[in-house]
């Protein structure tokens, strides 16, 4: 028996990373799942992202399981694709029990150089996608009078970071998001959580981009490179968590023992978020 057997859940930026990763997990204890990401580059992502050989594998994983999947190539800036992706996806598998709002990207510049391009992007995933996303659920956890709501801020949205102005803002602005949805639906039977992950290992932050922007005196910096670095950011000295790491906080967010934690970010910190207020 699985924790979350007869269930179904929507995973958006579930072709690789974190979203693969909790997507897996919850087919491991037993819920059918729809899956979406972008499948192609964004002007101003400086690292390549998911393509659809990548969505695919993610499902045929999940399919390996015994499970089923609906996969769905879908921009969440997209109202009417972020819209069409939970309503077929609830037509084809009955129910939905539970979201979680992934998707996200990063880019860097100072906050007098980043252009329009850069700040629209980047406030249209990571925040804007986020909202269309929980827009999109919603309706069907209020009408089943149950469901589980997370989405994935970021340790950036608890602080302030240099070089990440765009990010930073849109992260920020899910904790504000989620709270106030949280509020929204408190009597209705449903939880709504943010996720603040530390840095994790994925190729958002593997990447030559990433890479020089945090060894910046070095030509070419790698992974090997820059692990001393990052590890120096985090108090406990751990450069970057799995994925599996950020699954683990995520499982426990939508499962029956946090049925009533609502309104609140989950920080997988390294111990970072102890010197925050």
């Amino acid at each position: 028996m699985g924790k979350l057997d007869g269930k179904v859940a929507l995973v958006t930026g579930a072709a690789r990373g974190q979203g693969r990763s909790h997507a897996l997990r919850m087919a491991e204890e037993g819920a059918d799942l729809i899956i979406s990401d972008l499948c192609h580059d964004l002007p101003s992502v400086p690292y390549p992202l998911a393509r659809p050989e990548d969505l695919l594998d993610t499902r045929r994983e999940i399919e390996k399981l015994g499970r089923r999947c609906v996969v769905s190539e879908t921009d969440v800036r997209d109202t009417a694709a972020v819209q069409a992706m939970v309503s077929e996806g609830v037509a084809e598998l009955g129910r939905l029990d539970i979201a979680v709002a992934n998707a996200g990207v990063c880019g860097f510049g100072k906050t007098w150089e980043l252009t329009d391009e850069q700040w629209d992007e980047m406030i249209g995933v990571d925040l804007t996608g986020v909202f269309k996303t929980l827009r999109a659920v919603t309706p069907y956890l209020i009408a089943q009078r149950s469901g589980r709501i997370v989405a994935t801020s970021s340790m950036g949205g608890r602080m302030g970071n240099p070089n990440l102005a765009h990010y930073v803002a849109a992260k920020w602005g899910v904790i504000g998001l989620v709270k106030t949805l949280a509020l929204e639906v408190a009597d209705k039977g449903i939880t709504v959580n943010a996720v603040c992950p530390a840095t994790v290992d994925t190729g958002m932050v593997h990447n030559p981009a990433l890479y020089g922007l945090f060894a910046p005196d070095l030509t070419a910096p790698s992974r090997e490179d820059v692990e001393p670095r990052y590890a120096a950011m985090s108090p406990m000295g751990v450069p970057w968590v799995s994925p599996a790491d950020i699954t683990d906080a995520v499982m426990f967010l939508v499962s029956d023992e946090a049925r009533y934690i609502s309104g609140s970010t989950l920080d997988v910190s390294t111990a970072a978020s102890a010197g925050m207020p």
